[in-house]
């Protein structure tokens, strides 16, 4: 029994190996049966290069305003009173420390 069930994986393997080397070959012979490799490579290098839509690497977009300069020192002067506003409040409000004894 062990000498007709390793015979049987032989075949298997042997009919396995066969069907892969024919669709291999079979597919080498289709995809160069009408032209030669150097006409293959003619035709790659004439060709135009596609392009995405995504910028190469490396390369970096001109940076963009996000604000105008009138923007900017209009918000830095509100931020100036609005930390005014604020050093204001909280002395007003902070207990007063108390002053060591000389």
């Amino acid at each position: 029994m062990g000498i007709a069930y390793v015979n049987e994986q032989i075949g298997a393997l042997t009919a396995g190996a066969l069907l892969l080397l024919t669709l291999s070959l079979g597919g080498y012979a289709t995809s160069t049966a009408g032209s030669s490799l150097m006409d293959a490579r003619a035709d790659e290098a004439s060709a135009p290069r596609k392009t995405s839509g995504y910028p190469s690497l490396g390369v970096l977009p001109p940076p963009r305003e996000i604000m105008t300069a009138g923007e900017r020192l209009k918000l830095k002067k509100e931020l100036t009173a609005a930390r005014r506003a604020a050093a204001v409040k909280a002395k007003g409000s902070a207990p007063q420390a108390v002053q060591p004894a000389q």
